[in-house]
């Protein structure tokens, strides 16, 4: 569903009551809520910025946490929201805050905003993010449409030739590589991001030192007791689209790397992408096996006592850079849109 469809249903929702109406059967007993870049900005994404999504400001954090404060819910680490789930203690309904990739922006100017709110949070990293050879794929592929006027794809079914002069010509650009290049296998897709970057002036490396933060700065953020840190793979791979050894390695292999850097027990995993064709039953029972307390994937939803049954394929709530109004966290928590979107209330893992 676009952005804009979505803002407008979100809003019939709040402005009818309906959602509100709808919260003593959806609610469920918790939120965990996804960010990933959080930065100052305009309010608003301008001219062409297909990953603004992943992008709020810190005013916007800032003022969801204190909604669900103010609603009397408690703000807990993912582990603590396990351990509820686990002992069937819902007294009180949780909110958790996570943040994926260990983005720089998350040091500079989401922890001062935890620290002032006094709020737990929980980053995940992956390794080869932290040493410097993380391929930002869907970073790179913005980049390069910005900065060219044409592009040459190099893929199958695609011109060998794009323009992408304009706003216009660089979305449609965008939205015709974005998907074929996100359902790639995971080598196939570092592969071709490599030589695609390469050809439009765009170098990976700087760009993952530029974005993400270095084991020092991690080390720091890591030092705070309201921050835990957890697991993201190794490389960033979705794990569905490895084979099974493969897939536990990097599970395996992420945490006990974190946990020789950082000197600290990793006991939470997010899943790259966590979607449904990038995360399934299997990777959530090889992440359980591996002994995580939990596990956040991105399907949407609220957290609810079923889940309990599931630990290693938690929902979450994505704080989305396209819908930055509190009347839309508001409709969001009261789990009324995803008991529509996913066939009213039905608990979908896999």
């Amino acid at each position: 569903m676009k952005a804009g469809m979505f803002r407008t249903s979100l809003d019939i929702l709040h402005y009818s009551g309906l959602s509100r109406a709808a919260a003593p059967l959806f609610g469920g007993v918790g939120a965990i809520f996804m960010l990933h870049h959080v930065r100052p900005h305009d309010g608003g994404a301008s001219g062409f910025a297909p990953n603004a999504g992943l992008d709020v400001s810190p005013d916007f954090l800032d003022a969801v946490i204190g909604f669900v404060r103010a609603r009397g819910w408690d703000l807990v680490s993912l582990e603590e929201a396990a351990r509820r789930l686990r002992e069937k203690e819902f007294g009180r309904k949780f909110a958790v805050f996570t943040l994926d990739d260990g983005f720089r922006d998350n040091l500079t100017h989401a922890l001062p905003v935890f620290r002032a709110r006094q709020c737990p949070f929980t980053v995940f990293v992956a390794p080869d993010y932290a040493d410097g050879k993380g391929e930002l794929w869907w970073e790179a592929l913005e980049i390069a449409i910005a900065e060219n006027d044409e592009i040459r794809p190099e893929l199958t079914g695609l011109p060998d030739v794009m323009e992408c002069a304009g706003e216009e010509k660089k979305q449609a650009a965008w939205d015709a590589l974005y998907w074929p290049v996100r359902r790639m296998g995971e080598h196939a897709q570092r592969r071709w991001i490599r030589s695609f970057a390469a050809r439009h002036g765009v170098d990976l490396a700087k760009l993952c030192r530029a974005r993400i933060m270095n084991w020092d700065e991690i080390r720091q953020m890591a030092g705070d007791p309201l921050c835990d840190m957890g697991a993201h793979t190794l490389r960033h791979y979705a794990l569905a689209r490895l084979d099974e050894e493969q897939a536990r390695h990097e599970i395996v292999a992420s945490r006990a790397r974190l946990e020789a850097e950082l000197g600290v027990a990793v006991t939470t995993f997010a899943y790259p992408y966590g979607d449904a064709g990038s995360a399934g039953r299997r990777d959530f029972d090889l992440v359980a096996r591996a002994g995580f307390a939990a596990a956040v994937t991105t399907r949407k939803g609220l957290v609810r006592a079923a889940h309990a049954a599931r630990l290693t394929a938690l929902p979450r709530v994505s704080l989305n850079g396209f819908y930055q109004k509190i009347r839309y966290v508001d409709v969001l928590l009261t789990g009324l849109p995803f008991a529509l979107f996913n066939g009213l209330g039905k608990l979908k893992v896999a």
